[in-house]
């Protein structure tokens, strides 16, 4: 019993044999299988493991006035950002240091690191835009502390100071979270920087360039000990704008502290020439990334200094109106022979309707110098709100005219349909009085003045507006543009001849003093400047009477002006708000077409011709003065012959075969200013 050995029995030992050598076997096929079958996938995340891509970003294009100069530019600039690789390293531990170092809120910055790495894919989160010199010290100092932290060189906006062109250019900012959910931002990721208003929005595809990256080799630590490999950026495309530098300063200065708009535009082909919006705001603060008490003051400020007033603002037109009712009235067939006497009103419907002044009795050829209110209470009277409405939709009034910017407004022109649908209430015969002299419920932009008169002034031809020069632009986004402009766009409105002479004369006559019009302190000595002055109530009489003190209530002021009155080449229409009177937004209208005017007689002073006999003609712009005798019919009945002279403008073909009708229009008798002669007197030696 006590000698006797316990002995393990064998079936027991062979089981446990077998189990080592099933052990040994499933090794020896890991080993196999890691070695041999998946030996390149392994191999794949082990370079990916040591090797990190970093991105290259793109700047952005620049823009340029309509004579090549520069007005957005881009500066270098470094941003931090923590690189995410195939690891999915948690920066948790780091988070406070990096903060400390580069002076951010520890708090926002975990709830931002957070929050990105959420998104899918290996995106670099930026944490810091445009670093100091001592925060890019700190970063270069602590690389191997925080393996993650790189900077990256990135090209800010440098926009004009002061709010310069701010409306027009707009600005850009980071990609949101909500914008990479749309479609149209479907390839951008986060950190990109995209247009978020103005030019820069709608032509942000063409401003954007093509991001390019660097794929580098880190050590375990995750510095950088190798390059492998580099695809640089592709920079995105200057835009030239039809915007004149000189212009645009002009009308900034004319509205100076004044809310407010004023456009300049090219009648005949639809370029901005100007647009300024007042007040306004600096969007340099947005091309870093500006601060949640930046932009909440912006937001809740009074005077919305983001809104284009330009294109944004829809105010009754005032008096502006009247050259609507004036084209209406004489295509119609009854103004021609309408004449009304202003006591100082009229009564319609129960209701007196006042006029500022006692006219006397007025017809059509004073009506619109003398902008009498007592006239268009009786044409509009005799029209009807939906004869009015017609002719208002067939100029663009209620529409947008289709300006290559974003969120232009569309203004509002009653009619008995319009009421119906948006009140469901009749429309009353007294309400269409107030739209005769543009107020009550017609509201209109900027752009839609400028567009409508200048389009009545060309002889019923109407343009669409717009601020690039589209003959850059590649063809197929010159086509996209022009299949998705919305608004009245490019139209001809067929007006009679007589009705069309009697309507610009009636506008020149509204800037010239001898005669009494509205905006004779805006004459311009020498140049056929017409225009239409347009006083607007903000609120009805009662309203006016309820308001506190504090309240502003005087007037918006409105004008548009053409040079010259018929076929104009130059338009410029000015909101003043609280301006009081017309005339006085017209005052700045004039400051602008001054500037005009000087720039193009400086040009044409300076057109030098050089020809040979095989060149082709030269287009060349003129101006001339005629004296009163040769004036129109209208200055010649109202007796003013001995004090008018009348400036007009023309293009002509001068080059090789020219010479004679050169000659001819310098024998002609035409009154040619001496600039004219002597560039003619240039051209006819160099044919010699």
């Amino acid at each position: 019993m006590f000698g006797r050995e316990e002995k393990v029995p064998q079936n027991r030992l062979t089981g446990v044999q077998y189990v080592i050598l099933g052990i040994f076997a499933l090794l020896a096929f890991g080993l196999w299988r890691l070695q041999i079958i998946q030996q390149e996938k392994y191999e794949t995340q082990a370079q990916m493991n040591r090797v990190r891509e970093v991105p290259i970003l793109a700047p952005r294009g620049k823009i340029l006035d309509r004579e090549g100069r520069i007005i957005v530019d881009n500066y270098p600039s470094f941003s931090a950002l923590l690189l995410r690789d195939q690891k999915q390293t948690t920066f948790e531990p780091d988070l406070d240091g990096i903060a400390a170092g580069l002076h951010l809120d520890p708090v926002e910055l975990r709830q931002r690191v957070k929050r990105l790495m959420a998104l899918p894919g290996f995106n670099p989160i930026f944490i810091k835009y445009d670093v100091t010199p001592d925060e890019l010290a700190f970063i270069e100092s602590h690389r191997n502390e925080y393996p993650e932290l790189d900077t990256i060189t990135v090209h800010r906006r440098l926009y004009p100071k002061s709010g310069f062109a701010a409306h027009l250019i707009g600005y850009v900012g980071e990609v949101s979270e909500e914008m990479l959910n749309q479609p149209q931002f479907q390839f951008y990721g986060v950190g990109d920087i995209v247009g978020q208003s103005g030019v820069e929005k709608y032509y942000n595809d063409i401003l954007m360039g093509q991001n390019g990256s660097r794929r580098v080799l880190v050590n375990s630590r995750g510095k950088e000990v190798g390059e492998l490999s580099d695809k640089p950026a592709t920079p995105g495309k200057q835009l030239k704008l039809t915007i004149d530098i000189d212009l645009q300063i002009a009308a900034e200065e004319a509205l100076a502290n004044k809310n407010g708009a004023i456009v300049a535009m090219d009648p005949r082909n639809g370029e901005i020439l100007a647009m300024v919006s007042h007040p306004s705001y600096d969007p340099n603060d947005f091309a870093v990334k500006i601060s949640r008490s930046d932009w909440n003051k912006l937001v809740t400020d009074p005077n919305h200094p983001l809104m284009n007033r330009a294109i944004q603002n829809q105010l009754a037109p005032g008096s502006t109106f009247k050259i609507l009712m004036s084209v209406a009235g004489l295509q119609e067939g009854v103004a021609q022979d309408m004449k009304v006497v202003c006591n100082g009103g009229a009564t319609f419907f129960g209701h007196f309707y006042a006029c500022d002044k006692h006219h006397g009795v007025v017809d059509i050829q004073h009506a619109i110098p003398w902008s009498c209110d007592t006239y268009y209470y009786t044409l509009a009277n005799r029209l009807g709100i939906d004869t009015i409405a017609r002719y208002a939709h067939s100029v663009g009034l209620g529409q947008k005219t289709g300006i290559d910017l974003p969120n232009e407004a569309s203004g509002i022109m009653p009619s008995t349909e319009w009421k119906l649908k948006n009140y469901h209430e009749k429309w009353f015969a007294g309400e269409t009085i107030s739209v005769g002299i543009g107020q009550g419920a017609v509201t209109v932009t900027p752009i839609q003045l400028a567009r409508y008169i200048s389009g009545i002034a060309s002889n019923g031809h109407f343009v669409r507006p717009h601020t690039v020069d589209t003959s850059q632009l590649p063809s197929d986004f010159r086509q996209q543009l022009a299949d998705s402009f919305p608004g009245s766009g490019e139209a001809t409105i067929p007006l009679d001849p007589a009705n069309w002479e009697t309507i610009t004369d009636g506008m020149a006559g509204a800037t010239d003093p001898t005669v009494g019009g509205t905006a004779g302190a805006s004459h311009l000595e020498g140049v056929d400047f017409a225009g239409k002055t347009g006083t607007a109530q903000v609120a009805s009489h009662e309203a006016l009477a309820r308001m506190g003190k504090g309240v502003d209530t005087r007037p918006n002021g409105w004008f548009v002006g053409v040079i010259p009155r018929r076929n104009p080449e130059f338009v410029v229409a000015v909101l003043w708000e609280h301006g009081d009177w017309g005339s006085n937004a017209a005052k700045l209208a004039a400051e602008v077409a001054t500037v005009y005017v000087n720039k193009q007689r400086t040009r044409d002073k300076n057109v030098i011709i050089q020809t040979n006999t095989e060149s082709k003609p030269v287009e060349m712009g003129a101006l001339w003065t005629e004296s009163g005798e040769q004036g129109n019919k209208a200055t010649r009945e109202q007796g003013r012959v001995a004090q008018e002279t009348a400036l007009h403008g023309g293009h002509f073909l001068i080059g090789s075969g020219a010479a004679a009708p050169a000659k001819a229009l310098a024998s002609s008798g035409a009154g040619l200013p001496w600039w004219l002669e002597a560039s003619l007197t240039r051209f006819k030696e160099g044919l010699r």
